[in-house]
């Protein structure tokens, strides 16, 4: 089970690194709506948010892709 988390986890880790430097490369966070004046915690905020949403999104295809290798291996 271990196996099989870090076979999920680490590439969906890998690839949301380098989808989060593409978005936020077109994106900027500071000309979003600026909430009472903090904008450099906002812009943490939301590439920290972003960045465990975009791994939760390749983490769950990881996930699939690992699901439906296995369904096919027991029905050989």
């Amino acid at each position: 089970m271990q196996r099989l988390l870090m076979i999920v986890l680490w590439p969906s880790f890998l690839v949301a690194i380098v989808a989060e430097g593409a978005l936020f490369s077109l994106i900027d966070p500071l000309h979003g709506s600026v909430v009472d004046g903090k904008e450099a915690v906002w812009s943490l905020a939301t590439y920290t948010i972003g960045f465990f949403l975009l791994w939760l999104f390749c983490a769950l295809s990881s996930a699939l892709t690992c699901y439906l290798g296995l369904g096919a291996k027991e029905i050989k």
